[in-house]
């Protein structure tokens, strides 16, 4: 599927435009030819966005996402809106809940022609996950506001400045031994700018996809025991790999301080790939591309000896 004109010249909030997944969904939307409107706490840090616009294609707006009318007035004027709002702490439930209504409520108000909701699949079987019920909360929210939104739940994203695989990446360098929480729990890694390109069509044709779920899965499925072992392998790295009982893993979670919360071990304890039950990449048009594509390349600077390596093992 080609790009089209559709969103050319239109005004686009992304709502927490300022982070990871914003820098991907902007650059897909310049590319078309949309004003955007990075909305969010911090939004000097989409500055660096500034040289991929053309003069008057990029605007900010300080909004705080708890605050309605802060919401409504980043939203006021909107052609599409994205909410790419997501956290693991604070009021969740305010934060990806309520607030994703609001936002929902104001593209109407704003007569908007598509909203997207970036959810996220959050596998919960025992429904105790704070995470997984806020963004249940946000979706059941957005599609009393806005009938015809578009809801994509993608699995684990991953990018070369993301703070998934540069966590472990940083890891495995260092450390000769290291444990893995929930090694067989499995994943659908999906490259971030894959699900930009999902939103870029899902905003062009709302009449095509508006009003549905879609679950973004990447084109395989590994478990975290093996992508521990691929990213110390694209490092050129021998590493022992220790697997953590999941009772264990419990504990640690519930500790304060530590890089995993009790609210993450449960999602991850339960996997993130997709349930087949609802349409996917296929659907907008997309082949996903898999993470070995690229993590070689971007390992290169976790190498002893960087793009010297060669093949030296460390």
């Amino acid at each position: 599927m080609a790009k089209n004109d559709a969103l050319n010249g239109k005004l686009v909030v992304l709502m927490g435009g300022s982070g990871f997944v914003g820098t991907y969904v902007a650059q897909a939307l310049l590319e078309r030819g949309a004003r955007l409107r990075i909305a969010s706490r911090n939004p000097e840090k989409a500055f660096s966005l500034k040289p991929l616009a053309n003069l008057g294609q990029l605007q900010f707006a300080r909004c705080n996402v708890r605050d309605r009318r802060s919401v409504e007035h980043a939203i006021a004027g909107a052609d599409a809106v994205v909410n790419l709002i997501g956290s693991f702490e604070g009021d969740l439930a305010r934060l990806m809940g309520e607030s994703a209504g609001w936002m929902a409520a104001a593209a109407s108000d704003a007569g908007a022609d598509a909203f997207v909701q970036v959810s996220a699949i959050a596998n919960d079987p025992d429904g105790s996950s704070e995470y997984a019920l806020a963004k249940k909360l946000g979706e059941e929210r957005v599609r009393e506001n806005f009938p015809g939104a578009t809801i994509l739940r993608p699995s684990i994203l991953f990018g070369e400045d993301d703070s998934f695989l540069t966590m472990f990446a940083g890891l495995i360098r260092t450390f000769p031994i290291l444990p893995v929480f929930g090694p067989e729990a499995k994943l659908q890694p999906v490259f971030v700018d894959d699900l930009a390109e999902a939103i870029a069509r899902a905003l062009e044709d709302p009449g095509s996809f508006g009003g549905k779920t879609f679950e973004l899965g990447g084109p395989e499925t590994v478990t975290m025991l093996e992508l521990n072992r691929r990213i110390a392998a694209a490092q050129r790295r021998s590493r022992s790999f220790l697997p953590v009982p999941d009772s264990i893993s419990g504990v640690f979670a519930s500790l304060p301080g530590t890089p995993m919360s009790s609210d993450q071990w449960s999602l991850l304890k339960a996997g993130n790939t997709v349930s087949g039950e609802l349409p996917g990449f296929e659907k907008l048009g997309i082949k996903p591309r898999p993470l070995d594509l690229f993590l070689d390349r971007w390992m290169v600077r976790y190498r002893k000896h960087g793009r010297f390596n060669g093949r030296i093992r460390a």
